[in-house]
């Protein structure tokens, strides 16, 4: 394998010439590295594009130790495997934002909003916050409902922290280029569940996958995860968290428009006192068929 020259490799423009060594990239510029390098732009770079990414990477960081040096083959396979070691922290193979923004030197109040020491607990908490931003009740989070919600997130992570209103309009700009992946100029639900994740869909655990194995002690901790209020029933945003996670299960776009279609036809299927909620027996039934139907898949 032949060396890069600075011309084929796009990250030595991003290189200090005094230290040779990656200089901190600014929002924009994490984000121009990124769509670079995310050809398909499905929001992971992975394939063909992770070993162009990872090679490029390689020489920028070791240009000094490697001089005119090319790496072997089999050492450079060895490199990769290490640093996907460290960085991919899901072991998916690609390498996804939250780990990219791990990778590269960014400005801190940047690398904040893809950081949080407290991730959501629950897709229910997850709801709250959408509709804490959703002022508008658009049923997206628009530029400036976005611009709020960030600099929420940086007071958060650093309450001293003062934010010039130019740098975060750069920000919010750059979220939506991040995660807008239908280029729309706002986020819709899915969208904005990548960029606020929460812990675990629990509805994604093995044991929902067996219906022979589903005990009541699963059931009552499922239902005590969105009941969050302990009133004997899953209602509001305990509800648009339950759908939301099984929404999940089936498709990775959605928008609050298809939550709400889901909502009708699983209340009409399953709703039987027909109260506009789920109670303890209502669910049981509803994971019990759900794991039926995944068993039949397996």
């Amino acid at each position: 394998m032949n060396k890069l020259s600075k011309s084929e490799n796009f990250l030595s423009q991003f290189k200090d010439m005094n230290s040779n060594s990656l200089k901190y990239f600014t929002a924009a510029q994490f984000v121009e590295v990124w769509n670079h390098y995310d050809i398909d732009g499905n929001g992971y770079i992975e394939g063909s594009e992770l070993d162009n990414f990872l090679r490029e990477f390689i020489y920028s960081v070791f240009s000094e130790e490697l001089g005119n040096e090319t790496i072997p083959s089999d050492e450079l396979e060895l490199m990769k495997k290490e640093f996907m070691e460290t960085f991919d922290e899901n072991s998916d193979n690609r390498i996804e934002l939250t780990e990219m923004a791990k990778i590269l030197p960014t400005e801190e109040n940047f690398i904040l909003l893809f950081h949080r020491d407290n991730p959501l607990d629950s897709s229910v908490e997850f709801m709250r916050v959408w509709k804490r931003f959703d002022k508008d009740r658009s049923g997206y989070i628009e530029a400036d409902e976005l611009k709020s919600f960030l600099l929420h997130l940086l007071k958060e992570a650093k309450p001293e922290t003062n934010i010039e209103e130019a740098k975060l309009i750069e920000y919010t700009s750059s979220i939506l280029q991040l995660f807008d992946q239908n280029k729309d100029g706002k986020l819709q639900l899915s969208e904005m569940a990548r960029l606020l994740p929460v812990k675990e869909n629990y509805l994604c655990r093995p044991i929902f996958k067996n219906a022979s194995k589903i005990t009541s002690a699963d059931i009552d901790r499922a239902f005590s995860l969105y009941d969050l209020d302990a009133n004997g029933t899953i209602e509001d945003e305990e509800l648009s968290g339950f759908l939301k996670d099984l929404l999940e299960l089936a498709q990775e776009d959605y928008d609050e428009d298809d939550l709400e279609f889901f909502k009708k036809v699983i209340l009409n299927q399953w709703d039987v006192n027909n109260d506009g909620k789920i109670n303890r027996d209502e669910l049981k039934m509803m994971l019990m068929q759900q794991s039926r139907l995944l068993s039949d898949k397996i």
